[in-house]
C-alpha cells in the first residue's frame, strides 16, 4: 500500500511540476472542496441576484394583450394601454388592471415572487409587520413590503457596494504600496508618516459629520470608505515591493534601460499580488459587513433602498417579529461564511511552499 501511494503521489508530482504556477494554483483551489463549493454557491447568488428584477417584482414579465406583447419590466406602460383610464403607469397590482389582463384570452407571465423591494401589500389580512405567509414567504416588514423581496435586492446591494469598493481600495493600495516600495528612501518615509496620520483619523465620527451634511448616498458611501479601506492593503505591496526592488532580475532590468514604470508593472507587480488576492474575500466580506452596519446605525443608504441592515434595525424594532431579524441575519452570516471558505482555499491555493 506504501509503494503505491508513493507511486502516486510521485505521479500526480510529475504531472502538476509540467503546468504552469496559475494552473497549479487552480488544481490546488479545486482540491479544497469547502472553498470550491462555496465559491460555485456564490456565484450562483450573485448571477441570480443580478436578475432580481426577473425573480422579483411587481411588474408582470411578458403581457399579451389583445395579441399584441408588452414587456413591462423593461418599459412603461401607461394604464390607458391596457383599457383604463389614466395616462399614469399601470399598477399591475390593482385589481381593474388585472382582470383587464387575463380576461378574453389575454395573459401575462409573472415573476416567480410577485413583489418588488418597495411593493406595499395591501391586501394583507395580517398587520403589518406581518409573519410569513403564503402571499409572503419571509413575511413582510412596518411598511408592508415583502421581506423576501427587500432581502435579494438587499443582497445584491451589499454585494455591488462590496465589490466597487474592494476595486477602489485594491487600486489605491496597490499604487500607494508600489510606490513606497520601489523607491524606499525619503519617499517611503514621507508617505508613511503621511498614512500613519491619516489612518489615526476617527473614521466613524466624519461618517456622521458628513452624512449630516450631504444627503446619504451609496455613492457617498463607497468615496468615504475607500479613502480609509486601502491603506491595509499598501503595506503588504510595499512590503513585496521593498523585497523584490533588489533582486537579480530587477538589476537586471534596470540595466537594460527599462523605465521605472516598466520594471513596477511588468516584472514587481505580478509577483506581489499574491496577497492582494489572498485578501480579496476577506475584503469584500469586510465591505458588506460595514454597509450592513452602517445601515444598521442609521448612517448608511437612503431610507427607502434596500438592505440587509435596515431589515436588522427594523427587528431590533420589533422584537416579536422574529422573520425581520432571522432572514437578514441568515443571508448575512451565510454571504460571511462562503466569502471565508473562499479566502481560505485561496490562501492555500497561493502558497508558493506547496507544489
Amino acid at each position: 500500500m506504501n509503494s503505491d501511494d508513493n507511486k502516486t503521489g510521485n505521479s500526480s508530482r510529475e504531472i502538476s511540476l509540467g503546468l504552469s504556477p496559475g494552473q497549479r494554483a487552480w488544481l490546488r483551489f479545486k482540491s479544497n472542496r469547502r472553498g470550491y463549493i462555496s465559491l460555485w454557491i456564490f456565484s450562483i447568488l450573485f448571477v441570480l441576484c443580478f436578475f432580481a428584477e426577473m425573480l422579483s417584482n411587481d411588474k408582470p414579465l411578458v403581457v399579451n394583450y389583445e395579441n399584441e406583447y408588452y414587456f413591462p419590466v423593461f418599459n412603461a406602460y401607461p394604464e390607458t394601454t391596457f383599457g383604463g383610464d389614466f395616462e399614469t403607469e399601470a399598477d399591475y397590482t390593482d385589481a381593474f388592471v388585472r382582470h383587464q389582463l387575463t380576461r378574453n384570452g389575454n395573459w401575462m407571465i409573472e415573476p416567480l415572487i410577485p413583489y418588488s423591494y418597495n411593493t406595499i401589500n395591501f391586501v394583507s389580512e395580517l398587520p403589518n409587520p406581518a409573519p410569513p405567509s403564503s402571499q409572503n414567504f419571509f413575511g413582510t416588514d412596518d411598511r408592508g413590503r415583502d421581506v423576501l423581496a427587500r432581502v435579494i435586492y438587499g443582497f445584491r446591494i451589499s454585494v455591488w457596494f462590496a465589490l466597487a469598493l474592494m476595486v477602489i481600495g485594491v487600486a489605491i493600495g496597490i499604487t500607494a504600496g508600489a510606490i513606497q516600495g520601489y523607491f524606499s528612501g525619503k519617499t517611503d518615509l514621507i508617505m508613511q508618516r503621511v498614512i500613519e496620520v491619516w489612518s489615526s483619523m476617527p473614521e466613524l465620527y466624519l461618517l456622521i459629520i458628513f452624512a449630516s451634511i450631504f444627503q446619504p448616498s451609496i455613492w457617498l458611501l463607497i468615496i468615504l470608505l475607500s479613502l480609509f479601506g486601502w491603506m491595509g492593503l499598501s503595506d503588504y505591496v510595499r512590503a513585496e515591493f521593498l523585497r523584490g526592488r533588489n533582486l537579480d532580475y530587477v538589476r537586471s532590468a534596470r540595466a537594460m534601460g527599462l523605465t521605472n514604470f516598466s520594471i513596477m508593472s511588468k516584472h514587481l507587480l505580478p509577483n506581489s499580488l499574491t496577497p492582494v488576492i489572498t485578501f480579496l474575500p476577506f475584503r469584500i466580506s469586510g465591505a458588506i459587513l460595514a454597509l450592513t452596519s452602517l445601515d444598521f446605525l442609521g448612517l448608511g443608504v437612503p431610507p427607502t433602498t434596500p438592505s440587509l441592515g435596515e431589515l436588522l434595525s427594523q427587528g431590533k424594532e420589533n422584537i416579536e417579529a422574529w422573520w425581520l431579524s432571522l432572514s437578514a441575519f441568515v443571508v448575512l452570516v451565510g454571504t460571511l461564511m462562503l466569502l471565508i471558505f473562499i479566502g481560505e482555499a485561496l490562501r492555500a491555493a497561493l502558497d508558493t511552499r506547496k507544489i
